[in-house]
């Protein structure tokens, strides 16, 4: 019999209104990589989707916010004070939730449970103030999702 190894925490969070998501891990990881990038096509090439999908994913979230995430400047894109404050305020709510998720699973589970991002050969998904993205699109499923 082989011996178990301790499983790894998965979290899917996201906001949503009556019309649909408004922000989810993807879209803030796009929105970030956007600030880094200055360009929604280089950002969207980051996160492995096609540009169409990152404008599709941005435009819906700004229809049902009723507020731009992102303005041109120039040839690219920069992220509005809206857009800035919801990217990051997301990441520092999920990163929060994760640690009080974990804490409790520690709790309740006979075994050690340990955080995403730990687990033996798993991606690193981003975290508030260094954000890198999964590179396994099996993973991405947050940008495809919501």
């Amino acid at each position: 019999m082989q011996k178990n190894t301790s499983p790894s925490m998965r979290l899917h969070l996201w906001l949503e209104n009556d019309r649909g998501a408004l922000i989810g891990l993807g879209r803030a990881m796009l929105l970030v990589r956007i600030r880094e990038c200055g360009s929604l096509r280089r950002a969207a090439e980051k996160l492995g989707i096609s540009y169409r999908a990152a404008w599709g994913k941005i435009r819906q979230a700004q229809e049902y916010l009723g507020e731009d995430l992102v303005r041109k400047e120039g040839k690219g894109y920069v992220l509005t004070d809206f857009g800035e404050h919801l990217a990051d305020g997301f990441l520092k709510w999920h990163d929060a939730v994760e640690r009080c998720a974990l804490a409790l699973a520690q709790e309740h589970f006979p075994w050690p449970v340990l955080p995403y991002r730990s687990s033996p050969g798993s991606p690193t998904p981003p975290a508030f103030g260094s954000v890198s993205t999964p590179t396994d699109s099996a993973d991405d499923t947050d940008l495809h999702s919501i």
